[in-house]
């Protein structure tokens, strides 16, 4: 017998090592914390603001067919249909322009990342028929849950076709 092999147990009622028989439940490693609770006041900023423009946008007449739709770690903001129009839409809150205006904060690179995670969006959700286009919403945060609503419709392309 060679130095190190254990002959594998066999037949019904054999025990496999404890790594293979152990098995975890597919769950994510996070748990659910509120965004009352959230520690990053930007952040429950961002989430005030997004609520916002869906109420925004759910008043001009659009159906909100996601909310933070995650692809990894990029999402889309809101996607909302309007018939066979789908805008997937960037939200930008800013409580002051002293860091430059919301629609400047969205790079090239982010549009980049924002056309793949679309995408991703189009293959799995997508109708025949559709029309896609991007949009800004550009929240400036007056305090008191007063907001002032700048909306950039078709702010960009990516090249695909319908």
């Amino acid at each position: 017998m060679r130095r190190g092999f254990r002959p594998r147990p066999r037949g019904i009622g054999a025990r496999l090592p404890k790594v293979l028989s152990y098995r975890r439940p597919m769950r994510s490693h996070r748990s659910f914390v509120p965004v009352s609770h959230w520690a990053d006041r930007r952040q429950r900023r961002g989430v005030a603001g997004e609520r916002a423009a869906i109420a925004y946008l759910t008043a001009c007449g659009w159906n909100i067919e996601s909310h933070r739709f995650r692809l990894g770690r990029h999402d889309l903001d809101v996607v909302a249909r309007k018939g066979q129009l789908v805008a997937f839409v960037e939200v930008k809150t800013r409580r002051s322009n002293t860091c430059g205006v919301a629609l400047e904060s969205v790079s090239a690179l982010k549009r980049h990342i924002l056309g793949k995670v679309a995408m991703h969006w189009r293959l799995r959700h997508g109708r025949a028929g559709d029309i896609y286009r991007f949009d800004i919403l550009a929240i400036q945060d007056h305090g008191g849950g007063r907001y002032e609503v700048e909306h950039v419709e078709d702010a960009w392309r990516m090249g695909w076709s319908a």
